[in-house]
C-alpha cells in the first residue's frame, strides 16, 4: 500500500517504541500526531522530525480519558484533515508479585494498558469509518501470549488487548474495510522496566538484559511498517517478534 501523506495517530510517543514508530512513520512520509502526557517530550521529538522533514504535531493526551482522546484525534483532523493509522502503544508495566497487593499499580495498568487502547480506538474510529480505510495496531506482548510470575496482571492487561484486536478485525475489516494488527514483542529495551517498584523484580529485569540482546525500539517500529504496507486485500493480524537469543 502507499503510505506516503497519509497521517498517523501514535499513543505513547514520548519514547521507546513510541517515538521510534513515530520517527519511522515520519520519514516514511507521513504526518505523525505524537500522543502522550509529557509534551516536553512531544515537542522535542516535533522538532527532531520537522528538522528531518517530516510533519509531526504534539497532542498532549491521557489516554485513560476518552474526551482527552477525542480532543486529539480532532485536533489532528483539523491540522492534517483524516486519520489513516493508529498505533496503540501507551502501556505501562510494573512487576511485583499479586500476594505484595499493590493494588494502585494493577489499576493504573488496567486504565492505561486496556482503557488507554478502547479510548483511542474509539476516538478514531469514527473517523477511519467515515473514511471506509484505515489501520490500527495495538502493541500487545509475548505476556499476552504466556504468562509469568511476577507480570500477572500485566499479562491480564496484553491478553486483553490481544483479544480485543482479533474481534476488532472481524468486526471492522468486512464491514468498513479497516484493518487490524496485533504486534506482540519479546523484551525490548524501552523506559518500561524504569516503572518497576519492586527491587528483587528491577534486579531481575536488569540481569536479564545482561544475557541477551534486546529488541530496539526502531525493531517494532519496522514490524510495524512492515505490516502498513501490505497490500490492501492483506491484513497482517499478529506479529511475534523476539530477539534471536530469547528461548522463552
Amino acid at each position: 500500500m502507499m503510505i506516503t501523506d497519509k497521517v498517523a495517530l501514535v499513543t505513547g510517543a514520548s519514547s521507546g517504541i513510541g517515538a521510534a514508530t513515530a520517527r519511522k512513520l515520519a520519514a516514511e512520509g507521513l504526518k505523525v500526531g505524537l500522543a502522550a502526557r509529557r509534551a516536553d517530550r512531544l515537542e522535542a521529538l516535533v522538532t527532531e522530525i520537522t528538522n528531518a522533514g517530516g510533519k509531526a504535531m504534539a497532542l498532549q493526551t491521557d489516554v485513560t480519558d476518552l474526551a482527552s482522546c477525542k480532543a486529539a484525534v480532532q485536533t489532528l483532523i483539523a491540522e492534517f484533515g483524516r486519520i489513516d493509522v493508529l498505533v496503540n502503544n501507551a502501556g505501562l508495566m510494573p512487576l511485583s508479585d499479586v500476594d505484595a497487593l499493590k493494588v494502585d499499580e494493577w489499576q493504573r495498568m488496567v486504565d492505561v494498558n486496556i482503557s488507554g487502547v478502547l479510548n483511542a480506538t474509539a476516538a478514531a474510529l469514527p473517523l477511519m469509518i467515515e473514511q471506509k480505510s484505515g489501520h490500527i495496531f495495538n502493541m500487545s506482548s509475548i505476556a499476552g501470549r504466556k504468562v509469568f510470575k511476577g507480570l500477572a496482571v500485566y499479562c491480564a492487561t496484553k491478553a486483553a488487548v490481544t483479544a480485543f484486536s482479533d474481534g476488532l478485525r472481524m468486526e471492522v475489516g468486512p464491514k468498513h474495510s479497516i484493518r487490524v494488527t496485533c504486534i506482540q514483542p519479546g523484551a525490548v529495551k524501552s523506559e518500561l522496566y524504569d516503572q518497576i517498584t519492586d527491587a528483587n523484580y528491577r534486579q531481575q529485569m536488569d540481569e536479564l538484559e545482561k544475557s541477551m540482546t534486546f529488541l530496539q525500539g526502531d525493531d517494532i517500529a519496522e514490524t510495524i511498517l512492515f505490516a502498513l504496507k501490505a497490500p490492501d486485500r492483506m491484513d497482517v493480524a499478529e506479529l511475534f517478534v523476539l530477539p534471536t537469543e530469547q528461548g522463552w
